[in-house]
């Protein structure tokens, strides 16, 4: 089944995914802690909560999060917090991990220890999908918020890693569009050269599962009507689902222009390791936080 919205999403985690646990790491966090009741308010999933046990309990009686039916688990620091959240990920007890109080890159230290056995070698990065208004089906875009300036290598990883989300959102053959500031390769520009070179590695067989084409810009990435006026014959052109932005500054603007400018929806997830991390902004939303969870649940 092909998945068209985030309400879909959300609504399949709850029919078929949710006996899922996750374990917040860090939870004495009022956002965090609004996040888990706006996902136990419509049954989407369980929780087990680490941190400072008496400050949850605190936040959690001045929001009216109901946690009689959620396991807290005492850790004196946030990295203690990080250690057993992700242990439980690793033991099984726990289906994955979720930020609480403490930044990104603690997480993902703890993640990245041999021995949890989660990694996989390859790169861990961003992916969100969005449901925007004037587009005609989700769009994914990777990456927003953590691989500052990609490799060529890198780059294989990241499509990779967003062709397996178009995978669960029952996409096929995912037609991914390398952007960048315009559609034809100019050596001055190295990020047209590595979407050349990554259009050339899919055609030799180098990258399975999807269509990779570009340079594109953003306007012929995703409008018929730029792609036939500027003369480009591709199948992705104007149909992208997946769009692979250059570096993490043209990723990061495009995601919250979308947001504030455009009120699309997202949903979002660190994926590439043997398990997704659920990963919530303060800037975001009760409804983004939601969808971040639900995201998560299915491409675990």
């Amino acid at each position: 089944m092909k998945i068209e919205s985030i309400s879909q999403i959300i609504e399949l985690v709850k029919n078929e995914h949710k006996s899922k646990t996750i374990a917040v790491a860090a939870a004495e966090d009022d956002v965090v802690l609004k996040a888990v009741q706006k996902a136990k308010e419509i049954d989407l999933c369980n929780f087990i909560l680490y941190g400072d046990k008496v400050k949850i309990q605190q936040i959690s009686e001045e929001i009216g999060l109901d946690t009689t039916n959620i396991e807290i688990r005492n850790a004196s620091t946030p990295l203690e917090a990080a250690k057993r959240a992700i242990q439980a990920v690793a033991n099984g007890e726990a289906d994955l991990p979720m930020k609480g109080k403490l930044t990104t890159s603690e997480i993902l230290s703890v993640y990245l220890k041999d021995e949890y056995g989660l990694k996989t070698g390859k790169t861990m990065n961003l992916v969100c999908a969005f449901e925007i208004p004037r587009y005609h089906k989700l769009l994914i875009i990777s990456d927003a918020g953590m691989v500052i300036a990609p490799t060529l290598e890198q780059k294989v990883d990241i499509i990779n890693n967003a062709v397996s989300v178009a995978h669960k959102l029952g996409v096929e053959t995912p037609k991914v569009a390398v952007v960048g500031a315009l559609e034809q390769v100019n050596p001055k520009m190295p990020a047209t050269v590595e979407a050349a070179i990554l259009a050339q590695m899919y055609r030799r067989g180098q990258i399975k599962g999807c269509i990779v084409d570009g340079p594109f810009a953003m306007d012929n990435a995703i409008s018929k009507e730029a792609a036939i006026h500027k003369g480009i014959n591709s199948k992705v052109a104007g149909d992208a689902d997946i769009l692979i932005m250059p570096d993490i500054e043209a990723g990061n603007i495009l995601y919250k222009t979308l947001v504030y400018f455009a009120d699309a929806k997202l949903a979002s997830s660190i994926v590439g390791g043997k398990k997704p991390v659920v990963l919530t902004s303060r800037a975001d939303s009760d409804e983004s936080k939601l969808n971040a969870m639900a995201f998560s649940i299915l491409m675990s």
